[in-house]
């Protein structure tokens, strides 16, 4: 009892974007700028995908938990983070701490499995058109959207009890800019072996699977592309998955990065700055990525404007 209240009582003292005053607010004023452009590109995402019944489809509906995730992630992260940087106290409870890693990587994890299952709906748009209907139904939809939230959560909920079983006695600074699993457990003056394997099983299951199969899903997506004889009709397949492409790519190498090398290859300044991509960066430019390529979403939006325009 009395080891679970000294436990409890710890506050770990994170890093602040900058030491410096003047960089400070320089910090603060870039990254509140990000976090407002993320909530409002990922919630106007999200209305428009709501107000357009003819976005009413398997992939918006995808697209709409992604910004959602999206949203969710970056206020896990930059609130405090901004909070922490212009406060003198740096510290964050135990509690706190664990809150943070609970939704940071069940999201991450989310994300995974989303960008998997949005892959396998091109897929099924590109190489099954005749049956795609049937095949992307929407009890397929939702039991897929379910399963990759459940799954991620639970798996989040065993790394965070694992995390803080761990007895913490090197130091309660963690250096880094927020909590995350791999400089929490360089802390420990307990052998973390098991929290890495568990780490590097849960990365195996959830981000190496959905890799995969946006990998076998691309395999066919592409073959199915190089048979078509058009090469307006090549162009046309091609280009409703640039979007996802470009996404995939920039997520999963940063994630992979960070949780698939071995602990023993610390690389300091580069730890730090890419769970910055993934959680703050990331989440803004999914939205910008899927618009600018969306004539759908571009479309509704001008007429809701035009609308608005015309009644004043």
């Amino acid at each position: 009892m009395e080891s679970l209240n000294k436990t409890s009582a710890i506050r770990f003292i994170l890093l602040d974007l900058a030491n410096i005053p003047i960089y400070q607010a320089f910090c603060v004023l870039i990254f509140l700028i990000i976090y407002i452009i993320t909530l409002l590109g990922n919630s106007l995402l999200i209305i428009v995908v709501r107000i357009n019944s003819q976005l009413q489809t398997p992939m918006y509906f995808f697209l709409l938990n992604l910004s959602i995730i999206d949203i969710g992630s970056s206020s896990s992260i930059v609130p405090k983070l901004l909070i922490v940087t212009v406060s003198q106290n740096k510290s964050v409870s135990l509690l706190e701490c664990a809150v943070q890693i609970f939704f940071h990587l069940g999201l991450g994890g989310t994300e995974c499995i989303i960008l998997a299952v949005m892959a396998y709906d091109r897929y099924a748009a590109i190489c099954k058109p005749l049956h795609y209907n049937r095949i992307m139904n929407t009890g397929l939809c939702i039991f897929m959207a379910a399963g990759s939230w459940i799954v991620s959560f639970i798996s989040s909920g065993v790394h965070v009890n694992l995390t803080f079983q761990l007895p913490f006695c090197r130091s309660y600074h963690v250096d880094h800019y927020f909590c995350e699993i791999p400089p929490l457990l360089r802390l420990s003056c307990q052998d973390p072996w098991i929290n890495e394997v568990a780490l590097y099983i849960s990365a195996g299951i959830i981000a190496m699977c959905s890799f995969f199969m946006i990998l076998i899903s691309y395999i066919y997506i592409i073959s199915t592309i190089l048979s078509i004889h058009s090469t307006e009709g090549r162009r046309k397949a091609f280009s409703t998955c640039t979007s996802h492409i470009t996404v995939i790519s920039i997520y999963y190498s940063t994630v992979l990065f960070m949780y698939m090398h071995p602990p023993s290859n610390y690389f300091p300044k580069i730890d730090k700055i890419m769970p910055i991509i993934y959680t703050v960066v990331i989440p803004m430019l999914n939205p910008i990525i899927y618009s600018i390529r969306n004539k759908d979403v571009k479309i509704t939006i001008k007429s809701k404007l035009n609308k608005k325009i015309t009644f004043k």
